[in-house]
């Protein structure tokens, strides 16, 4: 994932989020941070866009799944993405790596 990390990175992971069941929230963002982590370093090492994943920001790897509308910051589900998101942040921040991010499995979680 590249950083600085924008609100319209967040914002558009937990639209992301929004858009999918409550049951496959977590696995999808997840695989949202995995995808921005090797786009970015795809970046680093080739000067180009990862072909999936984008330029590493987590706006680009969200963007690869359908976004609900941005809904008003009070909507009770958009806040549970977004504390989601930032829980997932932190975790990647505070380990100075990808945190639990990574693959999904590819089983139906719901």
């Amino acid at each position: 994932m590249i950083r600085p990390v924008l609100p319209g990175d967040v914002s558009a992971v937990a639209r992301a989020l929004l858009a999918a069941p409550e049951c496959a929230r977590l696995a999808l963002c997840r695989r949202i941070f995995g995808g921005a982590a090797e786009a970015a370093v795809h970046s680093r090492l080739f000067g180009s866009l990862h072909p999936r994943w984008g330029d590493g920001s987590l706006s680009a790897a969200a963007r690869r799944y359908a976004l609900a509308t941005e809904p008003f910051l009070d909507d009770p589900a958009y806040l549970n993405c977004t504390r989601l998101v930032l829980r997932e942040l932190a975790s990647v921040l505070e380990t100075g790596g990808e945190g639990r991010s990574g693959k999904s499995p590819k089983r139906k979680l719901c």
